[in-house]
């Protein structure tokens, strides 16, 4: 019996690969109608998702087998799903995110400014939570996490040597960063024989101060990690969930004017942003390291030397990228060019420079984000590295170009492609739910709904999406719940956008669990952190967060996305008969 439990435990994928399709199959068999066997793919899909029991990108082409099989899509048309617009603006934002990482941009600008923001312990915390979310905001979580912990810390390495430990040093380790318990004893501290007048006094100090030290570096990991989170909700291109709530609108309402675009996000979500990370730095200080203000502007009784000693840390970093080159200047400019031309080319509040030069029968932009982003990443391929003149011979005498900006081999060991397949399974998905009628059943299903308060539903919602975003991937979470979400909103005639833009936001809440997020498990592989230590931090914050986004929901974006009202693109789709002017629910007054 014990070898039969290790053989399914060792096999447990492989079994659930073959038993969960065979389990699921009286859903299509008994039930007739497209709706069954889409919902059976969708079942299917959610299933091996949640497990992982095969890669989640493998697991996205599923519909691409299923749905042309089952008779609920053509095959050409399921595959035009693969590689939607929203997909083509996140392989062109990563492009130039590529190029950031690349020529070591992202590092310069978190060195300067943490050179600029200062050491001691409250303004360490806050300055990396500052750096990480802004550069999280641009390129991958992942990366931004991956750069900035080993920066942290170097830097805490030098706030917590001792002196004898700063003279004694051979290498740069620190036996505090090796401690898994807080009261574990160093191996500097010297054994004292028991007759000694006064061991237990140093003993409980240095264990006090091993006890501090431990706490701030749990504080320090965890503050990157949840700043990586944090950041990438403030852009579209930031996270995946973001992409994908894009690319449900435009699939499940394509005469939408596009309303979801990259000023319009920014203008709900960097509020959300700001005001989130300034409590989670005000939570985290509180956690890890109190409200002692003189022990955290200051750092022990050498505060000034350890800060001197952590604040060179950073300026050798710094100096070790050497002066800015030809290529950090010409990719700094290419970035806020790309930045600019997202922000001005449909804001909707005036004409951007898309409705002026390249507008459609309606005025609307023909060029979309991903248009732009494309422009942007194709110049990186052309424009070279280095002035011409500056270039170096070649062994044999001739002359030698200098490198693009950017090349293939760097992208194509970059580039997550299993994140566009990702959205494009997504997208497969809803558009599935949308041709098969499973979408119009769901919502008949949800119509008693519409006598809750709408506030209400967006945070249940809210809070059953946070609870799921800890233990699958943001991005499938976000791509099971929005097609439900829209054919709740046709169905109790709600704006869609009410509730599926405060669950794609918390979507990215997952600070719990280490395997939450790659951020997470980056900062709980470097050993000082304990699952409860971050769920005793997660928790709280998802809280905050779930609150923050409801409170934004239900202000600021009422005026960017016109909630007051059910929109006409998705009354189009929709099975319910809802006055356009008509308020989507009268249980709720909107401000």
């Amino acid at each position: 019996m014990a070898k039969l439990r290790q053989f399914l435990w060792a096999f447990r994928k492989y079994l659930m690969t073959v038993l969960f399709p065979i389990l699921l199959l009286p859903l299509p068999v008994l039930v007739e109608g497209k709706e069954s066997k889409c919902a059976y793919t969708i079942i299917l899909v959610a299933l091996l998702w949640c497990t992982e029991v095969l890669p989640l990108a493998v697991t996205a082409f599923f519909p691409i087998i299923l749905f042309p099989m089952m008779a609920v899509m053509d095959a050409s048309e399921v595959s035009v799903a693969y590689l939607k617009d929203t997909n083509i603006l996140f392989i062109g934002g990563l492009l130039v995110a590529i190029a950031v990482e690349q020529w070591n941009l992202h590092k310069r600008i978190a060195l300067r400014v943490l050179l600029i923001i200062g050491v001691r312990p409250v303004f360490l915390i806050l300055g990396f939570m500052i750096v990480t979310a802004f550069l999280s905001m641009w390129i991958s979580n992942t990366a931004t996490t991956a750069m900035m912990v080993p920066i942290a810390q170097a830097v805490l390495e030098q706030l917590h040597k001792t002196p004898e430990q700063k003279d004694e040093e051979v290498g740069n380790i620190n036996i505090s960063f090796e401690l898994q318990e807080p009261g574990a004893v160093t191996e500097k501290e010297p054994p004292k024989p028991d007759s000694s007048p006064a061991p237990a006094p140093v003993l409980l100090d240095n264990r006090e101060k091993e006890r501090e030290q431990l706490k701030f570096s749990q504080g320090m990991s965890l503050c990157v990690s949840y700043a990586a989170s944090i950041g990438g909700i403030a852009t579209l291109t930031g996270t995946g969930p973001n992409l994908v709530l894009q690319g449900q609108v435009n699939s499940l309402f394509p005469d939408n004017p596009s309303v979801v675009n990259f000023a319009s996000w920014f203008g709900f979500a960097f509020p959300i942003t700001v005001i989130l990370l300034l409590l989670s730095w005000i939570w985290l200080q509180f956690l890890f390291l109190g409200f002692n203000l003189r022990t955290n502007f200051t750092y022990g009784g050498q505060a000034r030397e350890k800060e001197r000693a952590a604040y060179r840390v950073i300026q050798t970093e710094q100096k070790k990228l050497g002066p800015m080159t030809v290529a950090e200047k010409l990719v700094t400019v290419l970035f806020v060019l790309l930045v600019v031309l997202w922000f001005t080319r449909e804001p909707g509040f005036f004409p951007g420079w898309g409705n002026v030069a390249f507008p459609n029968e309606k005025g609307e932009s023909m060029v979309s984000d991903g248009t732009v982003a494309f422009f942007i990443g194709i110049l990186l391929f052309i424009i070279p590295s280095e002035l011409p003149g500056s270039q170096q011979q070649a062994p044999e005498g001739k002359l030698k170009a200098p490198p693009a900006l950017l090349t293939w081999d760097i992208v194509n060991k970059k580039m997550p492609w299993n994140i566009v397949f990702l959205l494009g399974g997504g997208f497969a998905l809803a558009r599935g739910c949308e041709t098969s009628g499973l979408s119009q059943w769901l919502g008949n299903k949800l119509t008693p709904l519409q006598s809750i308060p709408s506030p209400a539903i967006a945070f249940i919602l809210c809070v059953i999406v946070a609870a799921f975003t800890e233990c699958t991937s943001n991005v499938a979470t976000n791509t099971l719940f929005l097609p439900i979400l829209a054919s709740l909103s046709q169905a109790i005639c709600l704006n869609p956008l009410y509730v599926m833009l405060p669950c794609t936001v918390t979507s990215s809440l997952a600070f719990m669990l280490p395997v939450a997020t790659p951020c997470n498990a980056i900062v709980f592989s470097f050993g000082h952190l304990k699952v409860c230590d971050m769920v005793k931090a997660g928790f709280l914050l998802n809280i905050i967060g779930i609150l923050i986004i409801t409170l934004a929901i239900n202000t600021w974006a009422y005026p960017i996305f016109q909630l007051d009202h059910f929109p006409t693109w998705a009354q189009i789709n929709s099975s319910a008969t809802c006055s356009v002017n008509d308020q989507f629910n009268t249980s709720f007054v909107s401000p």
